[in-house]
């Protein structure tokens, strides 16, 4: 059974930092591009931050200078390194692995900031 577990959400004051962690199991994902999106109350789910196989990546604009997203696919596991965080960022942020013939996703974990 494939799974997506994320870790590492929580509360932190504006300006803090947190880091993310995604670990796969149940199948072999290191030649997968995988990403982070987040869902805030209200909104529709967007991507924050992306990552292929060979560690290129992408990130929407809002968190470019302050988010970092990284793998590690002997662990199986990819995280998201955010800092300077802005009441902006809270949201609950989910783990994804492109796939065919459909994406996997984890269960998300709340990350709440307060100004």
């Amino acid at each position: 059974q494939v799974q997506l577990v994320e870790s590492g959400g929580g509360l932190v004051q504006a300006g803090g930092s947190l880091r993310l962690s995604c670990a796969a199991s149940g199948s072999d994902f290191s030649l997968n591009t995988m990403g982070w999106y987040r869902q805030a109350p209200g909104k529709q789910r967007e991507l924050v931050a992306r990552i292929t196989y060979d560690g290129m990546t992408v990130y929407v604009d809002s968190v470019k200078g302050r988010f970092t997203i990284s793998r590690d696919n002997a662990k199986g596991t990819i995280y998201l390194q955010m800092n300077r965080l802005k009441p902006e960022d809270t949201a609950v942020y989910y783990c994804n692995a492109q796939s065919f013939p459909r994406p996997y996703w984890g269960q998300g974990t709340q990350v709440t900031v307060s100004s």
